[in-house]
């Protein structure tokens, strides 16, 4: 039967297909691997504080975590809020986690408990994490936040900040365990504004030592554009996002210092095929009209899932190797694609939304630039609705499956 065509791909995806018939994301352990490789090579013997907020960047930040947790050039987790810290703790996560952004105090007990690191930035965080710390017999280690350029969050480079970090230092039940700040410009090819940020922050940095007399252990600021293209900045610690996902900071980065895999491809299948006379419309709105005679195809899968609405009238899928073009506008559920020159395609082919099929590659980047996002929302964005399937060697290793497995990770 047309409906058992997909039978003719690999096995692994096979199984994808029909137990997820309708969308899945494959995550790619290998690529992880060789990606940290790529990082490590680049930092040299600097400890990467690996950044996975956002659950992994959509990719799944649990099971990615337990495969770093063997790397050796990994030395912590990065999350942006206390949620995130305890999920990977309660996972049984072992090396350190530190909550980039601002916590509230009503969680701070709970972080000193299971020694979460945390940002601090005002003496209001210091008095309440110090006072929570206490009270469990335990002790705050903090990250100093220090704005340098972001104008988000952090102290200031100068006297005032200088006060902060002495207030911090005999403040009982904190301990200093880091300082750092975030780079706004690093990913554009003018580093003129982050080289600024970093003299900034070193200046700041060395004042503490020499004027205060105290000695933080981790310095951090090379975030992943850093860690391609500012080998000064990497200091103590130097902190990899999007790069461990295969992605890239942005369109001016060189690719010429690291070779990246992207981690994660997605995948559906074809859900219906129709005949469409000259003149009819196809989608909300009646934005696409025929020419003349096409072949359409239905695909299950819409904004709901994470796949931008932008795409609309733009954007393509592989199916059988072959590029099929969206036709009007992308539904909450479904789309329709051009499979006019694909004449073989039939309902249950696979569709390839993100990934390889042949010669034809589509990536999260191209994706970003015609929906007028960018791969970071592409990659965060795809919803619950979406399985991840993790496979490493050529064989599946855990799954995360809202609907099935009730939120719980096989391995």
């Amino acid at each position: 039967p047309d409906c058992l065509t997909f039978w003719r791909i690999d096995l692994n995806m096979k199984q994808d297909a029909l137990k997820y018939s309708r969308g899945w994301a494959k995550i790619d352990i290998d690529a992880l691997h060789h990606n940290l490789e790529e990082i490590s090579r680049c930092s040299g013997d600097v400890p990467v504080l690996a950044v996975i907020k956002a659950d992994g960047y959509g990719h799944g930040a649990v099971m990615l975590a337990r495969e770093m947790e063997q790397f050796p050039g990994i030395s912590g987790y990065a999350v942006a809020t206390e949620e995130e810290a305890v999920s990977l703790a309660d996972a049984g996560i072992k090396k350190p986690i530190m909550v980039l952004g601002y916590t509230f105090s009503e969680n701070y007990e709970e972080m000193a408990r299971r020694s979460i690191r945390a940002t601090a930035f005002t003496e209001e965080m210091l008095h309440d994490m110090g006072r929570a710390a206490l009270s469990c017999g335990s002790v705050m280690k903090v990250h100093i936040a220090v704005d340098t350029g972001m104008s988000r969050i952090g102290i200031r480079p100068d006297d005032s900040g200088l006060d902060f970090v002495k207030k911090a230092s005999e403040t009982d039940g904190i301990e200093i365990e880091g300082l750092f700040t975030h780079f706004a410009t690093a990913d554009e090819a003018d580093k003129t504004r982050t080289n600024a940020q970093f003299q900034a922050f070193y200046t700041f940095a060395e004042r503490i030592r020499t004027e205060l007399g105290i000695s933080i252990p981790l310095r951090h600021c090379a975030n992943s554009a850093g860690i391609l293209e500012l080998p000064d900045t990497r200091m103590d610690m130097v902190r990899a996002g999007i790069i461990l996902y295969g992605l890239w900071p942005s369109e001016e980065v060189s690719r010429v210092s690291a070779d990246l895999s992207p981690v994660l491809s997605l995948y559906s299948r074809v859900a219906f095929v129709k005949d469409l006379e000259a003149g009819r419309e196809v989608s909300y709105g009646g934005t696409f009209t025929a020419a003349g005679p096409m072949r359409v195809a239905t695909i299950p899968v819409g904004y709901a899932d994470g796949y931008p609405r932008g795409l609309s009238n733009k954007g393509s899928v592989l199916i059988r190797g072959k590029r099929a073009p969206i036709l009007g506008r992308v539904c909450m559920d479904q789309f329709m694609v051009d499979v006019t020159d694909i004449p073989e395609a039939v309902c249950g082919d696979i569709v390839t939304l993100i990934g390889t099929d042949g010669a034809e590659h589509i990536s999260m980047e191209e994706l970003g630039a015609l929906s007028g996002r960018f791969n970071y929302e592409i990659a965060c964005c795809l919803s619950k609705r979406i399985p991840r399937i993790y496979q490493k060697c050529g064989k599946q290793v855990g799954q995360r499956d809202y609907f099935h497995d009730e939120n719980l990770f096989r391995n």
